[in-house]
């Protein structure tokens, strides 16, 4: 490997700077100073502590035939057995296709609409009409997944408001929570209208921290409002963007298996069913505690990777990056 001068001497004062005296005085001088602030933060801390890295101790089974009698360390060691068995499995290629298309079509349709929403609500000039609309958007992000999952049951059964509507115009019947190509598009189209007007309070507060004197500049010039949001909206909220598109693209093998287990039943499987859910099924129902360990290990070692990947592309492209 070769070796770099200045990764060296950064190495050396880095040490240097840890081991002087001054540097540890001002820490505690500042830990005296701000104590509240890091109190409060100390909840925090303790949380992810406890509940994230905590139970990463448990990892292990997914490289044993756990069972719960002799616990994590009597369980004997099984090696990649799970691991194969997942990737070798009949539903291993539904389930990676189902959970990547759910969430590509989450990333092409629900991460652009937000940001969509926050620029029309920027046009918006009565300030009366702005907050109606705010307020109208923001409200399904409260709704309960299983408040929504049994709206959507209601309304696109059989003889519910959807098909009653279509039926007004002649159209024959659709079970739609019974037709496998169906799925996808009602979980996601339902995944935006309830998280729209949420996704799009970080892109108003980007919006607002856009200096006003380039809209100024931009209005002494005759640009227009579209030529203003094209030229100076979108480039200021940009490093917001790509920050929240980084963070999307760590949760691509992610999809949230509450609202599938609702909505979802064995003829839709085909296209419904995904990663999270088999791990329910398997790791609840069947107790396949070290299979579904096996799973959820790959499922995160994934999106690492990709969340890795996705912030070195942005790095090398652009100038804005996660780290």
């Amino acid at each position: 490997m070769e070796h770099r001068p200045g990764n060296a001497l950064k190495s050396a004062a880095a040490r240097e700077a840890i081991s002087d005296p001054t540097v540890w005085q001002t820490i505690r001088a500042d830990i005296r100073r701000n104590w509240a602030i890091y109190g409060m933060a100390l909840p925090v801390i303790a949380y992810y502590v406890i509940f994230h890295y905590g139970p990463m101790y448990g990892l292990q089974i997914a490289f044993k035939d756990f069972t719960p009698a002799k616990g994590i360390w009597g369980s004997p060691w099984a090696g990649f057995k799970h691991f194969e068995s997942f990737f070798n499995g009949i539903y291993f290629w539904r389930l990676l296709k189902n959970t990547v298309l759910i969430n590509v079509y989450e990333l092409l349709f629900g991460f652009p609409a937000a940001i969509l929403l926050a620029l029309l609500l920027n046009e918006i000039r009565q300030a009366l009409f702005k907050r109606v609309v705010q307020t109208i958007s923001y409200l399904p992000h409260f709704i309960s997944i299983v408040v929504v999952a049994g709206m959507m049951v209601d309304f696109l059964s059989r003889d519910g408001l959807i098909n009653q509507l279509l039926g007004a115009f002649g159209v024959e019947a659709i079970d739609f929570l019974k037709e496998p190509g169906w799925f996808r598009f009602l979980f996601v189209s339902s995944g935006i209208w309830q998280g729209i007007g949420w996704g799009s309070i970080i892109y108003l507060a980007a919006i607002a921290a856009i200096d006003p004197t380039l809209y100024e500049a931009a209005k002494m010039d005759g640009a227009s409002r579209w030529k203003q949001t094209m030229h100076i909206t979108i480039p200021g909220i940009m490093p917001t963007i790509v920050i929240l598109f980084i963070l999307n693209m760590g949760s691509m093998l992610t999809v949230g298996s509450e609202k599938v287990l609702l909505l979802y039943n064995p003829l839709t499987y085909e296209t419904g069913d995904v990663i999270s859910t088999y791990v329910y099924r398997k790791g609840v129902l069947e107790a396949s505690y070290s299979f579904t360990a096996a799973v959820g290990f790959f499922n995160s070692v994934v999106s690492f990777v990709l969340i890795v990947a996705a912030n070195g592309v942005s790095r090398r492209l652009s100038e804005n990056k996660l780290w």
